[in-house]
């Protein structure tokens, strides 16, 4: 059995919608979740370094997070229960699409991967009951570095499908983009 990964662009092209092949019979479902000698290509990395996993209720929006200037992290977000609106954000000084934002829902159901390149912001809000969120990360996490932006900054125009949400106490205080000194935020290298 030879598994494909179906690579599905973005308006912002770093950012990737992955879907893999799901073989389906009377027991259930397997497909692979990651390989990355199938999956390398469009600017997709080849090693991981640090695996998450994020349990959250419905309504709970965590990010937009980043890590800069040590370890800026590289993002391939799953989810394994429940379904998820996950966003990026192109934070990178000097960016053609500095500011944009692309968004995908990701589910149990549809079994898609958001790729989210350093040098974006990442934040979901949970749509189901409960969602169990996982991602491979390119960096390690480094509290020095650990950043967030105002996620409903109106500058990012961001369409969250809800309206009231569930913040931790570092992401309601995390200031607008305009509002972060540029030495903070990452730099695009074309």
């Amino acid at each position: 059995m030879t598994s494909a990964l179906k690579h599905l662009p973005t308006r912002l092209a770093e950012c990737l919608v992955i879907e893999p092949e799901v073989y389906v019979d009377d027991r259930g479902y397997f497909y692979e979740a990651w390989n990355a000698q199938r999956a390398s290509g469009p600017g997709l990395p080849t090693a991981f370094v640090q695996h998450n996993v994020s349990r959250s209720r419905y309504g709970v929006l965590r990010g937009l997070h980043y890590q800069w200037p040590q370890h800026p992290q590289g993002k391939l977000i799953s989810v394994l229960e429940g379904e998820v609106y996950d966003v990026a954000v192109d934070i990178r000084r000097g960016s053609p699409s500095f500011g944009q934002h692309v968004a995908a829902i990701l589910s149990a159901d549809n079994r898609r991967q958001f790729w989210v390149p350093p040098g974006f912001a990442h934040g979901f809000l949970v749509l189901s009951q409960t969602a169990l969120v996982t991602y491979l990360c390119t960096a390690p996490y480094h509290r020095g570095s650990d950043q967030a932006l105002r996620w409903d900054d109106p500058a990012l125009a961001i369409d969250w499908p809800l309206a009231e949400v569930t913040l931790s106490p570092k992401d309601a205080a995390a200031p607008l983009l305009a509002d972060v000194p540029p030495e903070r935020l990452p730099v695009y290298a074309p």
